[in-house]
């Protein structure tokens, strides 16, 4: 019996739940699906997101609820989602509506064909310019350095088959980009694309902060890029000292060095220190996670379950 699985993330989205559902059954009854569960994971949001969802739970059983013990961010909420979702394939979707959930009816087509990851990704997006332009940065780069059939637009709108839910959950990596190791599990990958739409409901809770660190764990996570570029940052640096200090030797040795140069050496000492402090920090943001990893800390902490057999919570 075909089983699919959706998992909403939930943050600030109070206002979009409702809307969201109903799509969401409507997509799922007009595609054929016979039996179905929408898994809504709060990640400790400070609005009436929970309330909202339980009331959508009382109406429908179809709904379960996860609340998480803190927030720990949209990978760790999706990551619950997979683990109590029992679904053969698990539908990753926003909870904002941008990404229409009707487009959930193209990614089952592809996936019973035969295909065990679908990925949609956007066309267009309709976001402010200063708010697309981080992820037009981020994408394209990730997409030159680490996967190049990676979205050149990025996505986070996904069908995956249990095979492929069951090896993410399985990969105990903290702080990684989630739709990164999807691509590096590899699998037969198919996609669909589609345009993305204005944000109608609240405000967007990716804030700079979270958008740096989003952007630091990726390129940490797949990529060695960062300290290859410090390494050849720090042999250019040498290199360029080696002449100057070589030229520096012979023109004092030719007397032609006056007592001066305080202003000279001030700046190359400031600017060889600062290059020294961002490796210095590069490697650091490296070995973070080398101990976040052997601290082994659960990836997330379920607080409350609704609508599931057991309503104790778990971690993961």
């Amino acid at each position: 019996m075909e089983r699919i699985s959706v998992v909403v993330p939930v943050y600030r989205n109070a206002d979009s739940l409702r809307e969201l559902h109903r799509r969401l059954v409507e997509t799922l009854g007009a595609s054929g699906v016979k039996e179905w569960e929408i898994v809504f994971v709060d990640d400790a949001s400070p609005d009436s997101s929970f309330e909202i969802l339980q009331a959508i739970g009382e109406l429908d059983r179809s709904v379960k609820i996860l609340r998480l013990s803190r927030n720990f961010g949209s990978n760790a909420a999706l990551l619950a989602g997979m683990t109590h979702a029992t679904g053969s394939a698990v539908c990753l979707v926003a909870a904002d509506l941008q990404d229409p959930p009707e487009v959930l009816r193209e990614l089952l087509g592809k996936w019973r064909t035969g295909f065990q990851v679908v990925i949609a990704a956007r066309r267009r997006r309709d976001d402010p310019f200063f708010a697309r332009l981080p992820a037009v940065v981020f994408n394209r780069l990730f997409k030159r350095f680490v996967f190049s059939e990676f979205p050149e637009a990025g996505f986070d709108f996904a069908l995956l088959d249990r095979v492929v839910v069951d090896a993410l959950i399985a990969m105990p990596e903290k702080n990684s980009y989630l739709f990164g190791q999807i691509f590096w599990l590899g699998f037969k990958r198919a996609t669909v694309v589609y345009d993305r739409g204005r944000r109608e409901f609240g405000t967007s809770a990716w804030t700079f902060a979270r958008k740096v660190k989003y952007f630091i764990d990726a390129f940490t996570a797949f990529s060695y890029l960062p300290m290859r570029a410090a390494v050849a940052i720090g042999l250019l640096l040498a290199t360029a000292g080696f002449i100057y200090a070589t030229v520096v030797i012979y023109v004092r040795l030719t007397g032609g060095i006056p007592v001066q140069g305080f202003s000279a050496l001030m700046v190359a000492l400031l600017v060889v220190s600062g290059v020294q402090l961002v490796i210095v920090g590069v490697v650091g943001e490296y070995l973070w996670r080398v101990l976040e990893e052997v601290r082994s800390r659960p990836r997330f902490v379920v607080a409350e379950r609704v609508n599931f057999d057991s309503q104790e919570g778990i971690s993961g």
